[in-house]
């Protein structure tokens, strides 16, 4: 899931990869909204509140929205310097340092248990934690799968979609609609896991409120443990092989 890079990679890794971890933002995505009253899975949309809190003056609200941007940005630059870093060594254990700041975080936010609004310092520095995981997430994703895979947000995947949809009427070769079918479903199956997970995320939330969070960690940690445990059966695999 997490380990096949460039050539090695399927269209089963992706979808693997597309699935959990498009789940685990619709959880955050949703405990985010509900709880802090604030988008925590992209910045598309503090641009523009950005630009609204300065148009009104309000100077202090608009540094606020432009750090939630710089956060995320961070999550990302976070994420693929580590991975670069530890790719130097081992590639294939590239993933587990990000992976595990992430459920790090979603840890510690879950399990602090504190729903507040933005109007609280505690209500922002939760926003700026969630954003940073998700830059993190959103980061790692997209090296992995060479830009193939998007499991944050969802306006680049309607896109993509409409786009591939509208090809079916013009792709008559066998193997074009084989490989634009595979998109397609792949796409199909990250907005609906996303979808899912929101779904979920604001069932549960209502029980458990910001420990909704640790849900998503639990995920992360499966996935994470999937990849190890396949791993570890691989290289006993091949030393019985050698023997």
């Amino acid at each position: 899931m997490f380990r096949h890079q460039g050539k090695k990679r399927t269209s089963k890794h992706n979808l693997r990869l597309a699935t959990i971890l498009s789940f685990v933002a619709g959880i955050v995505n949703i405990t985010g909204v509900l709880a802090l009253k604030t988008l925590t899975t992209n910045v598309t949309g503090h641009f523009a509140f950005f630009a609204e809190e300065v148009m009104k003056h309000n100077y202090q609200a608009a540094i606020v929205f432009f750090i939630f941007t710089l956060f995320f940005l961070a999550g990302s630059f976070t994420s693929n310097f580590l991975a670069e870093l530890v790719s130097q060594k081992n590639q294939e254990l590239s993933h587990v340092l990000p992976i595990s700041i992430e459920i790090f975080i979603l840890l510690f936010i879950g399990l602090l248990g504190i729903q507040s609004n933005l109007e609280s310092l505690e209500g922002k520095w939760m926003a700026f934690g969630l954003l940073f995981a998700m830059g993190i997430q959103n980061s790692l994703v997209t090296k992995i799968s060479q830009s193939t895979v998007r499991t944050t947000h969802l306006t680049g995947l309607f896109t993509d979609l409409g786009i591939e949809l509208s090809q079916l009427f013009f792709y008559k070769k066998q193997e074009e609609r084989k490989t634009l079918t595979t998109s397609i479903y792949l796409r199909l199956s990250i907005i609906t896991f996303f979808f899912f997970g929101c779904f979920i995320g604001g069932f549960i939330f209502s029980s458990i409120a910001m420990k909704n969070l640790l849900v998503a960690a639990f995920f992360l940690l499966i996935a994470l443990f999937y990849d190890y445990i396949r791993l570890h059966f691989i290289v006993i695999k091949r030393r019985k092989i050698q023997f």
